[in-house]
């Protein structure tokens, strides 16, 4: 984002009318006008290459489907607010709606380490929404968002999965020692129990990071967005073991905005969330074997199943420290573990052995 872009922002947020103009500053609430459509700005973690996929399709159809009604204006990662204040910013009114995952916001809920890749709390796609509207996990976010003022979590949906994307091989466990990785923050409080380095910087350095080599690697999504957004002309190797088969996002709306909203365009914005949710099951489906088997950047490499087992069973491990860290979190590690067992019971094609 410009520098006057982002100027042009900040003046926007403390204006309520022409008639009321004023001086804003970072945090003050955008305060909007009540003549003419309804205008929100939402930001997305993604920036705009891997926007045209988890979200604009669906933000284009709303505003096109609200027919003069509302109008939705979509921002990239970092473009208004740094990720790790999207939360906050939500709050204050600064921003209207945020795509993202709790973790990532840093959502101050119990449940945000849950957001994003919890580790190995999910084997495919498909295992996000069957535990958020089968298993429970839904009434439980509801639940923890509910004790917060301000923002409203309207729903979940699943992403890629997360593998490692390096400038050099990974075929051990010991490989992993020492890398630089970045990643998201739960994931990286897991990874370093193998001499991982977790690194946090803004999405759109992520590239130049591995050409310098602040950045031996990536933990942050799988082969499709590895190709889509350029990850994969900058390195070398992709990892086929994934910690997470799945991310998981969500959207949320500051509160007061989302209450304004008509039924009809809250059910407008539910279908469109629908809508982007069933477009990455088949878009990630589809890429992480396309790009693997004609991708022709990345070279593949495994950690023998045997030993990548020991990663696995550490991060049951690593369930039961955070079941430790209040009466809701040990719910949801119970929740996992019963749906763990459920789809290994189950067998083919629900887990294979």
């Amino acid at each position: 984002m410009t520098n006057r872009n982002r100027r042009d922002f900040l003046k926007k947020a403390g204006v309520a009318t022409a008639a009321t103009v004023g001086a804003a500053s970072v945090g003050a609430p955008y305060v909007h006008a009540q003549s003419g459509p309804i205008r929100w700005r939402l930001q997305t973690y993604a920036g705009p290459a891997l926007a045209e996929h988890v979200i604009k399709p669906s933000i284009d159809a709303f505003n096109k489907a609200a027919n003069g009604e509302m109008e939705i204006e979509l921002y990239y990662a970092d473009q208004l607010v740094p990720t790790g204040e999207l939360f906050r910013a939500m709050q204050r009114g600064t921003i209207d709606a945020v795509q993202s995952d709790d973790d990532s916001i840093n959502a101050p809920v119990d449940v945000s380490v849950f957001g994003g890749y919890f580790p190995f709390a999910s084997r495919y796609s498909l295992d996000v929404p069957a535990l958020f509207h089968h298993y429970g996990l839904k009434e439980i976010w509801e639940e923890a968002y509910g004790e917060v003022e301000g923002v409203t979590w309207l729903g979940s949906g699943s992403w890629d999965p997360c593998n490692f994307v390096t400038r050099d091989p990974i075929r051990s466990i010991k490989d992993l020692e020492g890398k630089r990785v970045f990643t998201f923050p739960t994931a990286g409080r897991f990874l370093e129990r193998f001499g991982v380095v977790p690194v946090t910087l803004p999405w759109e350095d992520i590239e130049v990071a591995m050409q310098t080599r602040e950045l031996d690697g990536i933990a942050w999504a799988g082969i499709t967005e590895a190709y889509t957004v350029g990850w994969a002309d900058v390195s070398n190797y992709y990892l086929t073991n994934n910690i997470s088969g799945a991310w998981s996002g969500s959207y949320f709306a500051n509160t007061e905005r989302w209450e304004e909203l008509p039924e009809h365009l809250k059910t407008l914005f539910r279908l469109c969330m629908d809508s982007s949710h069933y477009y990455r099951q088949h878009w990630y489906w589809w890429g992480e074997a396309h790009y693997r088997t004609t991708g022709g950047k990345l070279e593949l490499t495994s950690i023998p199943e045997e030993e990548w087992q020991t990663i696995e069973d550490e991060a049951l491990s690593f369930w039961d420290e955070i079941a430790q860290e209040s009466e809701r979190s040990a719910k949801l590690v119970q929740i996992l573990k019963n749906y763990r067992q459920t789809m290994q019971d189950a067998g083919p094609p629900y887990r294979y052995s």
